[in-house]
């Protein structure tokens, strides 16, 4: 995520740690302000709305995810270049937990105010895979769906990941979703 210092990046931390547990909807203002360990008046001067505290929420964490896609394929093509990102994204989901669990329960909503400015960053990701499919297969008119397909089985991937076989390394984690997506088990 950007780098925000003080009371903004205190109030984000607890917006991200309540949503986690409660969701966004069982998350009140009140709560991230004594999480935060703020006057509430702190967090409406900050986010004039709970829609726009977790707006900036989700495009900061999708923002940093589009990022470390573009970082991880950067020198590689093919299949170098989706292994790299797929661990990338997996390393990503395990050193935050929370910021993973807001992006999967959110990124599908429909219902949301922050919805048109959170798919336009989502695209950007996407961007990075959609790259590295039309690399190695310039003809698949729907490599945005495949790349939606990645995106979301490593996502949901490394949330199982994490909440049920924690002991697991990165790289078997990676392994195990890279041999899915590649089609051997129907082969």
């Amino acid at each position: 995520m950007p780098r925000v210092s003080g009371t903004k990046r205190s109030i984000l931390d607890a917006a991200l740690e309540l949503a986690s547990l409660n969701g966004i909807t069982g998350t009140t203002m009140e709560d991230v302000a004594v999480r935060a360990g703020v006057a509430k008046g702190s967090v409406y001067y900050n986010f004039s709305s709970k829609d726009k505290l977790f707006e900036q929420l989700l495009l900061d964490g999708i923002g940093a995810l589009a990022e470390t896609l573009r970082q991880s394929r950067d020198g590689k093509t093919g299949g170098q270049a989706l292994a790299s990102m797929v661990t990338a994204m997996l390393e990503l989901i395990s050193g935050n937990q929370p910021l993973a669990k807001l992006i999967a329960a959110e990124i599908f909503r429909t219902d949301r105010s922050w919805q048109t400015h959170l798919q336009t960053v989502r695209r950007e990701a996407l961007a990075e895979i959609v790259t590295v499919i039309r690399e190695t297969h310039p003809q698949r008119p729907d490599a945005e769906l495949m790349a939606g397909t990645i995106f979301g089985a490593v996502l949901v991937g490394g949330i199982e990941w994490l909440a049920f076989s924690p002991e697991r390394s990165v790289e078997e984690v990676s392994e195990s979703v890279l041999f899915t997506l590649s089609g051997r088990l129907t082969a």
